[in-house]
């Protein structure tokens, strides 16, 4: 199991790994880099930025699901294929979180009239080169999670 070591951008240790559940095979966070067409779906979440959409595993529900869930809730996309690419671990402050990654092809965004936690969807044919310094995203769009993420996705044709 090859796992990459790095701080995130509130300087806490994160583990990111491409193995099968390396960290927990329950966890309850999710992530997903989505694609609709030939653009990234991310959402733009009020206090935070732009990011790509993910949350809480809810009780009763895999963290599939939740992927698949979290997707619709924040910017009405479905989900029409979902795959696993990898999980990571933050030892943070506010406590220990194991979060998986996954690439998610949408295939139709429904417009709604209240998107949850968020103000829906946002398209880009790309991502900024330097989106570390551009304000307008998240800080969960600011570490190495994203870079390596991206990257092996490319790397598998997941992208």
């Amino acid at each position: 199991m090859d796992i990459i070591t790095f701080k995130d951008f509130y300087n806490n240790t994160v583990q990111l790994s491409f193995s099968d559940h390396p960290f927990s095979d329950t966890p309850k966070h999710v992530w997903c880099l989505c694609k609709f067409k030939d653009q990234w779906l991310l959402t733009e979440h009020p206090r935070r930025g732009i990011e790509f959409p993910g949350g809480k595993v809810e009780p009763g529900e895999t963290a599939d699901e939740a992927a698949v869930r979290e997707v619709f809730e924040e910017t009405g996309g479905r989900v029409s294929d979902l795959k696993y690419i990898g999980q990571y671990f933050v030892d943070g402050k506010g406590g220990k979180i194991i979060k998986n990654i996954y690439v998610a092809t949408v295939d139709k965004i429904l417009l709604k009239h209240r998107y949850f936690e968020t103000n829906g969807p946002v398209l880009m044919s790309e991502l900024p080169e330097d989106i570390s310094m551009d304000k307008a995203f998240s800080f969960m769009m600011k570490d190495q999670v994203l870079k390596e993420s991206m990257k092996y996705a490319l790397q598998h044709s997941l992208a």
